[in-house]
């Protein structure tokens, strides 16, 4: 079994595949400090709690965002799996071409785009990514990356009017009824939601006429608040386990690939 671990901005999300099949999901958040004991007593904790031997993991890949974390994550595979885990960083083999200019493209992205390519392949695509940030990225057909955007992900827009407005207190992110609310607190949905819809529809808009001239492109959503828009339209296709299944996929292609090299220099 493979075990993929994505080390975000505020949280770590892993999974477990076998095979194809992913057999588990779990979060864990990333803020504050952490040690390679108490993550390790972590995972084989949660891994035992589905019912997955830790002993059974025979490979482990690892895409992340916050370099002080990386470390710590690859000393708790050593000790508790005995496993040198594969990294998503620049340089990786990925079947897409990635200009030199973005050569810091994020691990996750990178991930997000290696596996919707190989899910929809010959297709123009825009990948979109709602976490701490938002991400957008453009993939045309012939594999090569067009480009992307950054913006402030929805909890962190909340967070940020939160922090700093005397009156304003957290609410639940969901959709509102209507745009035009009656209570502050409807107001704040609205403003998260319609806010971020729209700005959803001008990227998708911009993107298809920039990068793809004018030519259809599939968009496809992963990330927790995508599915907060999965029924508005704008998305082809939701897929909450994209990026882990990228960060496995990027596994798979770069151990085929060592194995390559070793036959050729037989």
């Amino acid at each position: 079994m493979i075990l993929t671990i994505d080390i975000g901005n505020t949280q770590i999300f892993a999974g477990v595949f076998d095979g194809d099949t992913i057999k588990a999901r779990f979060r864990k958040t990333s803020i504050g400090s952490i040690t390679s004991d108490e993550l390790g007593i972590f995972l084989t904790a949660i891994l035992r709690e589905h019912e997955i031997n830790p002993r059974e993991i025979t490979d482990i890949s690892i895409s992340s965002v916050v370099p002080s974390l990386l470390r710590t994550v690859t000393n708790c595979c050593a000790k508790y799996f005995g496993i040198k885990p594969f990294i998503v960083e620049a340089g990786i083999k990925t079947g897409i071409k990635i200009p030199a200019s973005y050569d810091k493209l994020g691990a996750d992205r990178v991930a997000d785009c290696m596996a919707a390519v190989k899910r929809f392949p010959n297709q123009n695509l825009i990948v979109v990514d709602f976490g701490t940030a938002n991400t957008f990225d453009a993939i045309s057909k012939n594999k090569e990356y067009k480009g992307g955007a950054i913006t402030v992900g929805v909890g962190t827009s909340l967070n940020a009017l939160t922090r700093n407005t005397a009156l304003l207190s957290n609410v639940e992110i969901i959709k509102p009824r209507k745009a035009a609310g009656c209570t502050t607190e409807h107001q704040l949905q609205s403003g998260l939601y319609y806010g971020h819809l729209g700005m959803i529809k001008e990227y998708i808009f911009r993107f298809r006429k920039e990068c793809f001239n004018d030519e259809d492109a599939l968009v496809v959503a992963t990330g927790g608040f995508a599915r907060m828009f999965e029924k508005s339209g704008v998305f082809d296709c939701y897929d909450p386990d994209l990026l882990l299944e990228g960060i496995k996929y990027a596994l798979e292609v770069n151990r085929t690939q060592e194995k390559k090299k070793k036959r050729a220099s037989k």
